[in-house]
């Protein structure tokens, strides 16, 4: 389970830093040609593989161990005291993953599908240079109002996952001794603020014309 949550989390690092490409002054011709790049390089698509394998593999050891921390305690607590027992983050991980997990296959429908399936505008540039524009893609996304909203909402909830997946997957790897536990804390959540901010930026971004092409 954390070591699946931490092939996640490197993953959203690899997105994210890609994703940084739509602020470039070009016409989006960067982000296009990365998804070009990252729809046809062989190594790339192992590693979807991978990334898709992972991911089913987290929600399956997720619900499992539910089912064990169920079967572990059929009677609840009659008070729950969330300092005593456990933080806010850790009781709704499951909450928080269902959501995430919904707001996934929204975003694969919206980006991913459309770019396999769906009719996407080509761009053609000054070098004759022809590209599927899939910046026009995420901006027209990104200028409606729901989209955006919900878009940041998850990346809230993306946030709080983190901040207990992190320092949860650390200790589930042995470091969870007094030294480390602090400054795992530290990372943790700052970790997940960043994840937090740099993909909430997107929509904002968008949504208000501070970036993209007029």
């Amino acid at each position: 389970m954390g070591l699946t949550g931490l092939l996640l989390c490197l993953f959203l690092v690899v997105h994210l830093s890609g994703n940084l490409l739509l602020f470039s002054s070009d016409g989006g011709r960067a982000f296009n040609e990365y998804t070009v790049f990252m729809t046809t390089n062989l190594l790339i698509r192992g590693a979807e593989i991978g990334l898709v394998a992972g991911f089913l593999a987290h929600i399956i050891l997720a619900l499992g161990l539910t089912r064990k921390n169920s079967a572990a305690r059929p009677v609840k607590y009659a008070v729950t005291k969330v300092n005593e027992t456990a933080s806010i983050y850790s009781r709704n991980m499951g909450v928080t993953g269902s959501i995430i997990l919904i707001f996934l296959i929204l975003h694969l429908k919206t980006f991913w599908f459309t770019y396999k399936f769906g009719e996407i505008p080509v761009m053609v540039y000054d070098d004759g240079v022809e590209l599927k524009d899939m910046y026009f893609v995420v901006q027209a996304a990104f200028t409606q109002w729901w989209y955006s909203g919900l878009y940041v909402i998850a990346m809230i909830l993306l946030g709080a996952h983190l901040n207990h997946g992190f320092q949860s997957a650390m200790r589930s790897l042995g470091l969870n001794n007094k030294s480390f536990a602090p400054i795992l804390t530290i990372i943790g959540s700052a970790f997940a603020i960043v994840m937090t901010v740099g993909f909430s930026l997107f929509p904002i971004l968008f949504f208000f014309g501070i970036v993209g092409v007029k």
